[in-house]
């Protein structure tokens, strides 16, 4: 398997972990992240209530983490969008 393949393979994994979505009443439909990140994000906010980290650092920590995802995301939109039109 070439290191392309191995990339798309891991790239369609990634679009369907994302696909799960809950409505939330008043907040409309939203997305589930998996459940390895949600565990993350409930040990940073466990760290920042147990005053292990400041809440700030955690906050920074989240964000950063968010924008990652968020850009990763985009990332295999684009790659996916690329395939369809070849």
């Amino acid at each position: 398997m070439s290191t392309l393949t191995r990339h798309l393979n891991g790239a369609r994994e990634t679009v369907q972990m994302y696909n799960r979505r809950v409505h939330v009443p008043l907040l409309g439909e939203l997305a589930v992240p998996p459940a390895d990140k949600v565990a993350y994000y409930g040990g940073l906010g466990l760290l920042a209530a147990l005053q292990i980290i400041e809440w700030p650092v955690a906050l920074v920590i989240t964000a950063g983490h968010l924008l990652a995802d968020q850009h990763f995301s985009g990332l295999v939109k684009g790659i996916g969008e690329a395939l369809e039109s070849a």
